[in-house]
């Protein structure tokens, strides 16, 4: 006997998806803006490494330069991210939301303390107090960045449909 594959059923569900209030037309802007913060912060990761091993200065230029584009557009995805968090009561009501909202809060203030041990003279700013600093934001980022993608793909937050 063969078995019989039920036909797709086309109803919709009355329940939308979490919409971003933050957005340009239909975009949600916290997303766009993540991606910066996120690289800058891991590349101030990777040039705190390569100042550690080579004692350029340039090295710790460019952490330092790093640090301050990555808190001003995380600050601009923060505030895209607060809006959203704000306004849409189904995004509070999920869990992930208030760890990815904290998480990323707690990625700002060490990053911001990281910037002013940065200040400092270039071999004291970076070993060991920065590079602590700097692999604690990462670590902290790939939890946050978790779970922003389970909003994302779990709870289809943001998601048109």
């Amino acid at each position: 006997m063969q078995d019989v594959i039920p036909a797709a059923t086309t109803e919709t569900s009355t329940e939308t998806n979490p919409a971003s209030t933050a957005r340009i037309a239909t975009h949600p802007i916290h997303p766009m803006l993540v991606s910066f913060p996120i690289a800058c912060f891991v590349g101030t990761l990777l040039t705190d490494l390569a100042y550690w091993k080579t004692a350029e200065m340039m090295w710790a230029d460019f952490s330092a330069w790093l640090l301050f584009f990555g808190l001003v557009m995380g600050g601009l995805a923060a505030i895209a991210g607060l809006v959203d968090f704000l306004s849409n009561r189904s995004i509070r009501a999920l869990p992930p939301a208030w760890f990815h909202m904290i998480g990323n809060v707690v990625v700002l203030v060490l990053a911001l303390f990281n910037s002013f041990v940065h200040s400092r003279d270039a071999w004291t700013s970076v070993v060991p107090s920065g590079l602590i600093l700097s692999a604690l934001t990462v670590i902290v980022l790939l939890f946050t960045g978790w779970m922003g993608g389970s909003m994302v793909f779990r709870h289809h937050v943001g998601v048109m449909n």
